[in-house]
């Protein structure tokens, strides 16, 4: 099997490599590689490459994920997050070949409080979330075999992410506000990426498993309780905080002013993923607890 892996660099991409290695030939590339093209603001270019490498499933984990930023530079992130998707769908219905795609709960209009479907209607709030659409429904019109998977609260140990971000700010200052009125699944990189290896492994010799379906850990919080799990965690481990668990202020979205507004309820149903690739997904505390252990085992407490 020869695979084709766009976005190798970003945190989904960088746990693909590791994750699909395995399967076959891998053939990896990110905005900067040099001999094919991997820059998905040259959407002919990124065609070409897939003509020249041939593969039987085609990875895409490159995006545009500035969320905010996006409001500003739509048509720019159109062409990240639509256009070379649509083609890589286009060449990949000629020759045959899967295409697997990550798309987002942003997709939605986070109304209400229980989880979505599939099959729900969509009403992206965003320009991210209406562009990460628009490549969706290119790549199911497009008639090739696809896996879409949508899911949310994206983190990893590498890179930059909120768990990080609250370990620093709560070691600097002593009260931290934050959102507790929107309610997701913080989603493993690394899970993502076992996800995918699983459903590419099993779908590929059968077309019927072709769709769009969620994939986050299990159970949901807010990104208050989130923090709180983050601080929690911390303070066992002995790192010396400013701000306890116990002092985190909730706040509303309201309280943080932004470009682009983000879905209250990001909550997706994980059913037709577990029961047709007989997975178990588990709870996100696990996959953010992994983390926290490698964080601060690589960054101990300069106290």
């Amino acid at each position: 099997m020869k695979i084709l892996l766009f976005g190798k660099s970003g945190q989904v991409g960088w746990e693909l490599q590791r994750s699909l290695l395995p399967l076959g030939e891998l053939v990896a590339l990110d905005s900067h590689s040099q001999e094919l093209c991997g820059d998905f603001t040259r959407v002919d270019e990124i065609a070409e490459t897939v003509r020249m490498v041939a593969p039987d499933v085609i990875v895409n984990a490159a995006a545009y994920t500035a969320v905010d930023k996006a409001e500003s530079e739509p048509e720019h992130v159109r062409v990240i997050n639509a256009l070379a998707p649509a083609a890589l769908a286009s060449e990949a219905a000629k020759i045959g070949a899967w295409l697997i795609h990550y798309s987002t709960d942003y997709v939605f209009d986070g109304s209400g409080d229980r989880s979505w479907d599939e099959t729900d209607s969509v009403g992206p709030l965003s320009v991210y979330g209406s562009t990460k659409l628009e490549g969706e429904d290119a790549i199911v019109g497009s008639g090739c075999s696809h896996l879409v998977f949508r899911t949310s609260w994206v983190f990893a140990t590498r890179g930059e992410n909120f768990a990080k971000k609250i370990l620093r700010l709560a070691q600097e200052r002593d009260r931290l506000t934050v959102v507790d009125d929107q309610v997701g699944a913080p989603t493993g990189a690394d899970l993502l990426a076992d996800i995918t290896a699983h459903a590419v492994r099993m779908a590929l010799p059968r077309r019927e498993m072709a769709g769009i379906y969620h994939a986050v850990a299990a159970g949901e919080t807010s990104w208050c309780g989130y923090a709180r799990f983050v601080l929690s965690f911390a303070r066992e481990a002995g790192i010396r905080l400013k701000t306890m668990p116990e002092d985190l202020v909730p706040v509303l979205s309201s309280a943080f002013p932004s470009p682009a507004k983000r879905p209250q309820n990001s909550r997706l149903s994980v059913k037709k993923l577990e029961s047709t690739f007989g997975l178990k997904l588990p709870p996100w505390q696990t996959g953010v607890a992994r983390m926290l252990t490698e964080i601060l085992e690589s960054h101990h407490d300069p106290a």
